[in-house]
């Protein structure tokens, strides 16, 4: 049995073969549970308990994401010094507090403090 290759979409999709294949394989598939979600929530009190119990376990995944990535780094990352890192958190969670709590913010404010940071280390 021959196995399948990707490139073999080229002649059908032309350049953008790489494209569908993210699409079926990375968006299609989590799509059902997204709009899953959205219906199954539609009811939902947003100040309910289950909401804020939603809004912990988020917070707690995208929390221990971002350690584990600045604290056991590799890759580019892992040529930013640790004290760059740390730094990085530090500031983070600093804008989130700042922002309501807006965890996007803080992220971003991250993310940022990163980029800074590696340009002058």
């Amino acid at each position: 049995m021959e196995s399948f290759s990707f490139a073999a979409l080229q002649p059908i999709t032309g350049a953008f073969w790489p494209y569908l294949v993210v699409i079926v394989i990375g968006f299609f598939p989590t799509e059902i549970w997204r709009t899953l979600g959205v219906l199954i929530g539609k009811g939902l009190n947003e100040d309910s308990e289950v909401f804020h119990w939603v809004r912990m376990i988020a917070a707690g995944l995208v929390t221990a994401v971002v350690a584990k990535l600045l604290l056991s780094a590799n890759g580019a990352l892992a040529t930013l010094p640790l004290w760059g890192r740390l730094a990085a958190i530090v500031i983070g969670v600093v804008v989130m507090l700042l922002t309501k709590r807006s965890i996007l913010l803080g992220l971003f404010a991250g993310e940022v403090a990163i980029l800074v940071i590696g340009a002058i280390a």
